[in-house]
């Protein structure tokens, strides 16, 4: 039988699992300027969000280490640090790409970053409702359940993590100035 909170979150996964990816697809559409304001793009952010993502994957890492070694409060501490780089990365980019033209990728291994780029955008949506029911697992402290999703979100979030790094060493070269 499932436990009470994992009944108490299992709807607000599935509305945030639907919500996130249609409202980051949708404010792709929205652009400051068209909006009014007048402001220049937010070039700084992609370097601090790539470096974010790269922060998410050594936390990961690190967690998986703490877990298997018996350190449960800073696995837990790591994770939860993990999903708000996750959040920081998804508003910066967000904003950013609100602020800025959408950029082309010009270089010579256009098969190889279309790759990377769409795989990384197809998981990065399904990460959502992996990191959310694995989180909610370990809260409502059904460790066997957690254990078992985390072995599938773990490998998929570090792939999400890596490749936007990635991306973003791909496409940086392409910025406008």
């Amino acid at each position: 039988m499932e436990n009470n909170i994992e009944t108490k979150y299992n709807k607000l996964i599935t509305i945030l699992s639907i919500v996130i990816p249609l409202a980051v697809a949708a404010l792709f559409g929205v652009s400051f300027k068209r909006l009014g304001f007048d402001i220049e793009p937010f070039s700084f952010l992609p370097p601090i969000y790539a470096t974010i993502n790269g922060i998410t994957a050594v936390l990961l890492v690190v967690a998986v280490v703490a877990i298997k070694n018996g350190k449960r409060k800073l696995h837990e501490n790591l994770m939860k640090s993990a999903i708000a780089c996750s959040v920081a990365f998804l508003l910066m980019y967000v904003a950013y790409h609100m602020s800025s033209e959408p950029t082309s990728y010009l270089g010579d291994y256009k098969p190889v970053y279309y790759f990377i780029l769409i795989s990384h955008i197809i998981l990065s949506i399904v990460i959502i409702p992996l990191v959310l029911i694995t989180y909610v697992k370990a809260l409502a402290k059904r460790f066997d359940k957690h254990k078992k999703i985390a072995k599938i979100t773990f490998p998929i979030w570090l792939y999400v993590a890596i490749t936007g790094v990635i991306v973003y060493l791909m496409i940086s070269p392409y910025y406008a100035n």
